[in-house]
């Protein structure tokens, strides 16, 4: 071989050793972000991303600094604070005298002396010794007519349909039990065993559930069309297990007002098939999800959601502009509460310009920290190249500021949508109970009652007598607090 010729074999090798290279310091890099990708997930949990606390499992994370500064205010009741303490009863239902029956000081018999007129009294609060159902017998008799000699018979009233039947407030109870309190079935069927004694089968508690559910047609529209006036609008969702099935449960709600409503879909053929937010022309507020934004209302965003996630990428991914941002939307919160508290409606503009102005510097040391991301994706795979989590995060902020700090502009506006999810908290506590509903009826009737009752317990109601009136045949409706 030639010196010529060993040259070229070497030139040869010498590609195939960097073509070779390239090809695994592109496997590491890929490698490498897979490993940051495991890793992120494996550290999200209830304070960094939108995770419900109950996946945070057993671990103990270490304390996470809270956003909330010290009010300077003692712990416990704070002065004005009205207690609940225990008042003594002006009627009571009975009372036990006692009376000395020896001198304390000479042993004389005090028995047939009479007592002084002054007394200490003490009340005790007890529940009834015995607890039955009262069984009202209802007899229509007939009665002849002594001039045409016809035999009439008198009607039973229009609420006493069969021969044996519980009473509207039992139904109303039961009713409670089921879709306020969350107990299960069977659980309600032998607490109701233990205190009346009544032995009860959960196909009556299904009967008297879909009773209730038709009582309340109309308080459910009264309360959606109320909630397509109102000016500012929670909305949220989350899945629900329907026969084994993952549905779709969708809130919309106010401070006074709450509709539930199941769907199959998730998207925007549920929430128009729903009729709440194609006919809403306010403020929704949300979690920034794309299917709201299709809808021609004004948005507003969730900064709670934004405060988690600026929290995983200080944390995480150490990224300073993250915690800067995190303070620049805490300031500018407390700063609208301040103001809100001084009846004033709006901030200045010297102020807003000031928050605007460093919102957009942080925005761009966000941005040249996270650059977009060069080629597509791995595997040679089509489509646009896969962003991180913190480049997602910053066009999000940056596309849709005005929905981020819409609640600086409108002080009606609140800084986050934890109404929704506070609304929506219980329902996932009846699916950890009960697990998922048995059929698609079952979960309608779940959501008519349960939304009727959120709204009534919202405007200050007695929700046992609210479903006492609606087992009466005349459900109490909603005020309309638009």
């Amino acid at each position: 071989m030639t010196l010529e010729e060993e040259l070229e074999q070497l030139r040869i090798e010498n590609a195939q050793l960097r073509e070779q290279l390239t090809s695994r310091d592109a496997l590491v890099t890929q490698l490498i972000e897979r490993i940051q990708t495991l890793e992120a997930r494996l550290s999200q949990d209830s304070h960094n991303s939108s995770k419900p606390p109950s996946s945070d499992g057993f671990k103990r994370s270490p304390k996470k600094r809270s956003l909330r500064k010290s009010s300077g205010k003692k712990p416990g009741g704070q002065p004005g604070h009205e207690g609940q303490a225990l008042k003594q009863s002006e009627n009571p239902d009975a009372v036990i005298a006692h009376l000395p029956t020896t001198c304390e000081k000479c042993q004389t018999d005090l028995t047939k002396e009479a007592a002084l007129p002054h007394f200490e009294p003490r009340q005790v609060f007890e529940l009834p010794t015995q607890l039955k159902l009262h069984v009202t017998e209802h007899r229509t008799y007939s009665k002849k007519c002594p001039t045409c000699q016809t035999v009439t018979k008198a009607k039973f009233p229009q609420s006493v349909k069969n021969w044996v039947q519980y009473g509207p407030g039992f139904r109303a109870l039961a009713v409670y039990l089921i879709t306020y309190q969350l107990l299960p079935y069977a659980r309600v069927c032998e607490l109701l065993n233990e205190i009346y004694s009544e032995s009860l089968s959960p196909g009556s508690l299904v009967n008297m559930i879909a009773e209730c559910y038709e009582q309340l047609a109309e308080p459910e529209k009264t309360i959606k069309t109320a909630l397509t006036q109102v000016k500012v609008l929670h909305c949220d969702e989350t899945g629900l297990y329907v026969e084994g099935k993952r549905h779709w449960l969708h809130v919309a709600s106010t401070p006074h007002l709450t509709h539930y409503a199941h769907h199959l879909r998730r998207g925007s053929k549920a929430t128009d098939e729903i009729g709440i937010l194609p006919a809403f022309q306010g403020a929704a507020i949300h979690d920034g999800w794309s299917n709201y934004l299709r809808y021609a209302c004004t948005h507003g965003l969730c900064n709670a959601h934004h405060l988690r996630e600026l929290a995983f990428v200080y944390e995480q991914l150490k990224q300073a502009w993250a915690a800067e941002f995190t303070t620049l939307l805490v300031d500018l919160k407390e700063e609208v509460e301040v103001a809100r508290a001084r009846s004033e409606t709006s901030l200045s503009s010297a102020r807003l310009a000031h928050f605007e102005e460093r919102y957009q510097q942080l925005i761009a040391q966000g941005l040249a920290a996270n650059p977009p991301p060069q080629g597509g994706w791995p595997c040679g795979k089509r489509g646009k190249p896969r962003q991180s989590k913190p480049k997602n995060l910053l066009d999000r902020l940056d596309k849709q500021r005005h929905q981020v700090l819409l609640f600086a502009y409108r002080f009606d506006v609140p800084f986050d949508n934890n109404l929704a999810e506070r609304d929506i908290r219980m329902v996932k506590v009846q699916q950890k109970v009960s697990g998922c509903f048995r059929s698609q009826e079952g979960a309608s009737f779940f959501c008519r009652i349960r939304g009727y009752l959120s709204t009534m317990k919202k405007q200050g109601e007695n929700l046992l007598v609210a479903l006492l009136d609606t087992f009466c045949g005349q459900p109490p409706l909603p005020k309309l607090l638009v």
